[in-house]
């Protein structure tokens, strides 16, 4: 029934019999609600295209350039710690290898004072006169050292080497009034026994290799596999005889006994500083300064060496002190760094072509 008095009722045409009914949990409104008009949702997905804002390029331009300049920025800083870290190492490797630390001992405490000899006696090496020597005087002029102990492991090297060794311990010995003792590990062959017999007894094992009191010149001779291969050598020379070591070339006879002079001058000298060192105490035999080396207990018995016995033993029984003091010069960490890096790098290459051959 059409009321034209309802109130807010004012279109006259208004019939509410055709109103539809209130239903509010009709699923067809909820839904419309939820999902919108068609209309609206096709404005909503509407994407806005930034290349339509104007000033986009440059927009664009100085998000590269900043970009760049940031990644150029680290790029200088990275460099930069890595030249300082390179700086900082370099400067303590060099620090390092210029401060050889000497031991720290109480002058008042009465020890033994033990320097080692091992490996290759050679200029430059751990057992090389420089190292040694030195080692030599901090050792005698402790005044808490009561002997010294030249702790010998090693098959031998340069005759030179060894001279300024044997000279440098019967100074010390000379003046300082210290006894010296050489104990044998292994090996004590040529040139390390031209050191051991400045000693005032060598103490060896019954095992220990002891002698080879010789000289040796050793190099390569490639001429006969020059000519093989058609290959000629071309050497200048300014004298005849400049260039009869050179391993490519060939060696006449008299170059050979003119080497052959000079070893034996050498020779010469070693048995001379071995006699000088064991006095009454060798039994020399035509075989003893052949060249030819023999066990330990060997060596006692022909007098190359005094009695068996190791470091502990001379300490305790012969010294009468069984603090050890190690005086011995050694790579630092430094040096062993800079040897790793190839300071070292090719030596065996070297020493195979070098022009003249060791003397051993």
């Amino acid at each position: 029934m059409n009321d034209s008095n309802r109130p807010g009722n004012t279109d006259p045409s208004f019939d509410s019999s055709k109103e539809p009914e209130f239903q509010p949990n009709q699923p067809e409104v909820l839904s419309a609600r939820a999902q919108g008009a068609p209309e609206l949702n096709a404005k909503k997905s509407v994407v806005v295209d930034p290349s339509s804002a104007p000033g986009w390029e440059r927009a664009t331009l100085e998000k590269l350039a900043f970009a760049a300049l940031n990644e150029q920025k680290a790029t200088r800083r990275w460099k930069t710690f890595v030249r300082l870290s390179w700086l900082l190492f370099f400067v303590a490797l060099v620090w390092m290898a210029l401060h050889r630390g000497s031991p720290v001992t109480d002058a008042s405490v009465p020890h033994t004072a033990v320097i080692e000899i091992k490996g290759e006696i050679a200029a430059g090496a751990d057992a090389s006169a420089e190292f040694v020597n030195a080692a030599l005087r901090t050792a005698f002029e402790d005044p808490g050292s009561k002997a010294i102990v030249l702790l010998i492991n090693s098959p031998g090297g340069s005759p030179v080497q060894a001279g300024m060794m044997n000279d440098e311990i019967l100074r010390l010995k000379a003046k300082h009034k210290k006894p010296v003792y050489a104990v044998v590990e292994e090996s004590c062959a040529s040139a390390a026994y031209y050191i051991a017999v400045s000693a005032d007894q060598i103490f060896v094992d019954k095992a220990s290799i002891v002698g080879s009191i010789g000289v040796l010149m050793d190099g390569f001779g490639f001429t006969g596999l020059m000519d093989k291969l058609g290959v000629e050598r071309r050497l200048l020379t300014a004298g005849e005889n400049k260039g009869f070591l050179d391993p490519f070339s060939p060696q006449s006879e008299k170059q050979r006994a003119f080497a052959q002079t000079m070893l034996d001058q050498i020779h010469q000298q070693f048995i001379a500083v071995v006699k000088a060192g064991r006095g009454d105490r060798l039994k020399e035999t035509p075989e003893m300064f052949s060249g030819l080396f023999w066990s330990g207990q060997q060596a006692v018995e022909l007098g190359l060496a005094d009695h068996l016995g190791n470091l502990d033993y001379v300490a305790r029984e012969v010294i009468k002190v069984d603090e050890i003091i190690d005086y011995t010069r050694r790579d630092n960490v430094a040096e062993r760094l800079a040897k790793k890096f190839g300071a070292a790098m090719g030596e065996g290459a070297v020493k195979a072509f070098k022009a003249i051959p060791a003397l051993r």
